[in-house]
C-alpha cells in the first residue's frame, strides 16, 4: 500500500483552536527534509512556520494562502513520486478534519490551579505518564504559555509540567520575594503542592536562573538542568526591556518592546500584545514587576549568577541560546559550566524556543533521555 504522508494544522499552545496560512514556503514537487519550514502560520498568539515532521515529496498543496483552518485540519500531502494522483485525490477527498473536543486535553481541563502558601499557581500537565516530568520555568513577565511549541514535543517523551510563576500569568498577582533563592523556594513549593519529587528543569530567561539556583539549592529535586537564553550566567542585561516593558502602558508602547524579544519582529502578533497588556492591567502586575525588577536588575545588572556555579550542582546541564539575543548576550553561553553541552542557534533571539522549536524540542529530549 503506498505511504501518503498528511500535514496537518499543529496545536500550538494548549488553547489554539485554528490558524491562517499566511503564505506557502516551498512548492509542489519539493523534496522536503524532517524540520523543513513548510508554511507559514498565524494564531491569535504568534505567528510561525509549520516545519515538516516526516521527509517526503510535498505532492499537494491542499490549504489555500489566507484561509483559516481549524487545528489537524489538512494542510498538504507527503508522498512518494510513484504514488498515483488519483491516490492522492482520493486521500484528500476522504480526508476527515477530526471534530473539535475529541482530544481529551482540549479546553479549560487543559490548566489548573493548586494553593501554595496562599498563592493561587495556574499550571498545566501534559505528556507521557510515566518517567521524572520535565518542569518548564518561563522568564520575567512571561507565563507557561511561552512554552506553547514545546510542551507537547517533549511530551512525548516525559511527563510535563509548566506554571504561572507568582506575579505573572494567571498567578495571585504578587511575589513570595525578589531573590532567586525565594523563587526557587516556592518551585520547590509548588512541586511538593503536586507530590513531585524530582524534575527535569527546563528554564527560559529568569528561569533559567531560577533552574540554576534551584539545582544549587535543593539538589535532590533535579535530575537535569536546560538553560535557554538564561539569566544568571553573566552581569550583562538590557535593561531598557525590563524597563519599558514594565512601564508600556498602551500597544504603541509596548509592541516595540516586545519585538525586541524576536530575531523576527513579525512573528509578533497584535493579539499578543494586547495578551501581555491584559495581564499588565491586573491589579497588582506592576507593582510585582517593579518589585522582582529591583530586585534582580538593580542598576540595570544581574544581581545574582547562579549559573557559574552550578558545576557544584553535578547535574547534567544543556545551554541552548538564539545568536541574535538582544535581551541577554549569548556570548554568556561561553560561561557555562564545565562538561556543559552548549548550542547557540542562529537566525532566533530571546525566544529561541518559539523562533527555532524544533530543533530546541529535539535538544530537550536528547538531554532528558542521557541525564
Amino acid at each position: 500500500m503506498s505511504t501518503i504522508t498528511p500535514i496537518v494544522m499543529p496545536k500550538w499552545g494548549l488553547e489554539m483552536r485554528e490558524g491562517t496560512v499566511t503564505a506557502w514556503l516551498v512548492d509542489e514537487g519539493a523534496e522536503i527534509a524532517v524540520g523543513t519550514p513548510i508554511l507559514d502560520v498565524e494564531t491569535d498568539k504568534i505567528s510561525n512556520a509549520v516545519e515538516a515532521p516526516d521527509p517526503g515529496l510535498l505532492r499537494r498543496r491542499v490549504a489555500k494562502e489566507g484561509e483559516t483552518l481549524p487545528v489537524k485540519a489538512l494542510l498538504g500531502v507527503l508522498a512518494d513520486a510513484s504514488v498515483p494522483d488519483a491516490e492522492i485525490d482520493a486521500y484528500i477527498a476522504a480526508y476527515v478534519v477530526p471534530a473539535a473536543g475529541s482530544d481529551a486535553d482540549e479546553g479549560a481541563s487543559a490548566y489548573a490551579t493548586v494553593d501554595v502558601d496562599g498563592f493561587t499557581v495556574r499550571h498545566a500537565r501534559r505528556g507521557a505518564e510515566r518517567g521524572v516530568p520535565v518542569l518548564f520555568l518561563h522568564g520575567f513577565g512571561g507565563d507557561l504559555d511561552n512554552w506553547l511549541f514545546n510542551l507537547d514535543a517533549v511530551g512525548e517523551a516525559a511527563p510535563v509540567i509548566a506554571l504561572d510563576l507568582p506575579g505573572h500569568g494567571q498567578s495571585t498577582p504578587r511575589l513570595p520575594g525578589t531573590t532567586l533563592a525565594d523563587l526557587s523556594n516556592f518551585v520547590v513549593r509548588f512541586l511538593d503542592a503536586l507530590d513531585v519529587e524530582r524534575v527535569h528543569l527546563v528554564g527560559h530567561s529568569m528561569g533559567g536562573a531560577i533552574a540554576s539556583r534551584m539545582a544549587l539549592d535543593h539538589p535532590t529535586r533535579v535530575a537535569s538542568v536546560t538553560l535557554v537564553n538564561p539569566a544568571g550566567l553573566g552581569p550583562e542585561i538590557d535593561i531598557g526591556y525590563i524597563d519599558g516593558f514594565v512601564a508600556a502602558e498602551s500597544r504603541r508602547e509596548l509592541k516595540p518592546v516586545v519585538e525586541k524579544l524576536f530575531a523576527n519582529p513579525e512573528l509578533v502578533t497584535r493579539q499578543l500584545v494586547d495578551d501581555l497588556l491584559k495581564f499588565k492591567r491586573i491589579d497588582g502586575v506592576t507593582a510585582a514587576l517593579q518589585s522582582l525588577a529591583a530586585g534582580l536588575f538593580a542598576g540595570g545588572r544581574q544581581a545574582e549568577a547562579p549559573g557559574l556555579e552550578l558545576e557544584a550542582a553535578g547535574k547534567p546541564v544543556l545551554v541552548i541560546w538564539g545568536r541574535d539575543d538582544r535581551i541577554i548576550p549569548a556570548a554568556h553561553a561561553a560561561h557555562a559550566p564545565a562538561g556543559a553541552t552548549v548550542e547557540v542557534l542562529e537566525g532566533a533571539g530571546h525566544m529561541v524556543m518559539m523562533e527555532k522549536a524544533g530543533d530546541v524540542n529535539a535538544l530537550v529530549k536528547r538531554h532528558i533521555a542521557r541525564a
